[in-house]
């Protein structure tokens, strides 16, 4: 409950300095690692958020997603297993740092609330590093983890970010 709380005042507080910086929408896709590796084969993910740049070092923000974990197929003779999908919708705070005008390392933590049956979601961080290939588009490459009570979903995957009405256009 404190994680659900913390994560509200973060974007509460995100909501009104976003406007200023810049609105980010982003696309992941990744591959399972660990407990989920023979249950999902693919993760695709959106991410919406705003940040504020506070000055040229480092970016502060607030960011709501949606991951999709596609699920394997099994055949055992004539027995076809069709496992479940895994779903999470992330919220949370975001810190980047920019060492230069082209690269940025950072990461993401909050809650991530679990969509489908059975998932009651956990504890969400992503550590990043990006790329600038543009004014507006980065390329970022990241790890996902998400530790529930009794397992952790985690993943690998590489990602594209554009920025909408950025202040600044390059760092």
């Amino acid at each position: 409950m404190k994680n659900i709380l913390l994560t509200c005042v973060f974007a509460i507080m995100g909501i009104t300095v976003w406007a200023q910086e810049g609105l980010k929408l982003g696309f992941q896709a990744g591959l399972p690692l660990g407990d989920y590796n023979d249950q999902v084969g693919v993760v695709l993910g959106l991410d919406a958020g705003y940040m504020w740049a506070p000055n040229k070092v480092f970016d502060l923000g607030v960011k709501a997603g949606y991951i999709y974990g596609f699920p394997e197929k099994f055949r055992s003779g004539t027995i076809l297993v069709d496992l479940p999908s895994i779903q999470f919708a992330p919220i949370a705070a975001s810190v980047r740092i920019w060492p230069s005008r082209s690269f940025s390392f950072g990461a993401d933590i909050g809650q991530a609330f679990g969509l489908n049956e059975g998932n009651d979601g956990g504890f969400y961080y992503r550590p990043q590093i990006g790329f600038l290939m543009g004014a507006q588009t980065e390329l970022n490459f990241s790890y996902t983890g998400i530790n529930q009570d009794q397992e952790s979903f985690s993943l690998i995957t590489m990602g594209l970010v554009y920025t909408f009405l950025s202040a600044r256009s390059y760092r």
